[in-house]
């Protein structure tokens, strides 16, 4: 698993979840949609580190690591600003890394079925 690979996924997810956040902070239309709204960013943040990767193991990994990381730190953004029960950053963080992982092996398998 590359470093470089997992930061630059875990970087682009999180921009994503802070923008969610956000707009979720000021639109409860917006904040309805937290769930889902952040695990397809987790899947997309674990299909950008699948891309560069040569095995389906590493895929996995750092697309678990990269959705984990960035729901985990845009959830607790999301506690600090009352929009969310502690008992979030737990659960949340555990499936979007499920949802990353899920993400590495789409992306892992996608330049493969396109070549």
């Amino acid at each position: 698993m590359s470093g470089d690979s997992v930061l630059r996924a875990t970087l682009f997810g999180l921009v994503l979840q802070l923008i969610m956040v956000a707009a979720g902070h000021f639109s409860p239309a917006v904040a309805q949609f937290f769930a889902v709204g952040g695990m397809l960013i987790s899947l997309l943040a674990g299909l950008v580190h699948g891309r560069t990767r040569l095995t389906w193991g590493s895929a996995a990994g750092g697309g678990a690591v990269a959705g984990g990381a960035c729901a985990l730190l845009g959830i607790f953004v999301s506690w600090l600003l009352g929009d969310v029960p502690a008992m979030i950053l737990a659960l949340g963080t555990a499936l979007s890394a499920l949802t990353g992982a899920i993400g590495g092996l789409m992306g892992w398998r996608l330049p493969r079925v396109l070549a």
